[in-house]
């Protein structure tokens, strides 16, 4: 059997996430902010104060990801950071007005993107099609755990 990347799953995964994320990060530039930070920018809109450990167990990604993240957000103006008030180790991460500001816009970015993913499915189509997507995601979670 001939491997034939156009079936495979994981290819054509990776070929979205990539065309998706291209998509995505035109608008997000012209709204201020990159598309990595969209995931941190949301956790903190609905909970604003969150420590670097409470942001990556919610966000499951790797702690020097979210260091660099965090650093760039900060560069950029989105955030600032301040002692924790009972944990000396600990810094707590806080939208800075301009990372408020963002909100609508950064908002509009993801579902403007979102609409351009799901144009012309129906929306059972594109709910099955999430449901199985997170179907995936758990099954490769459960084998890297293993």
């Amino acid at each position: 059997m001939v491997f034939d990347r156009r079936e495979s799953a994981a290819y054509l995964a990776g070929l979205l996430a990539k065309e998706a994320t291209r998509a995505f990060q035109a608008r997000a530039k012209q709204s201020g902010f990159a598309p990595g930070q969209l995931p941190v920018l949301l956790e903190l809109w609905s909970c604003d104060g969150l420590t670097q450990r409470q942001l990556l167990d919610r966000l499951d990604i790797e702690q020097a990801t979210m260091a660099n993240t965090l650093s760039r957000m900060e560069r950029d103006g989105l955030i600032t950071r301040s002692p924790h008030p009972t944990d000396r180790r600990a810094q707590l991460v806080h939208l800075s007005e301009h990372g408020r500001a963002l909100r609508a816009d950064a908002l509009a970015a993801a579902e403007h993107a979102e609409a351009e993913l799901f144009k012309g499915f129906r929306r059972f189509e594109r709910e099955l099609l999430l449901e199985y997507m997170r179907m995936m995601i758990a099954n490769v979670a459960r084998d890297t755990r293993a």
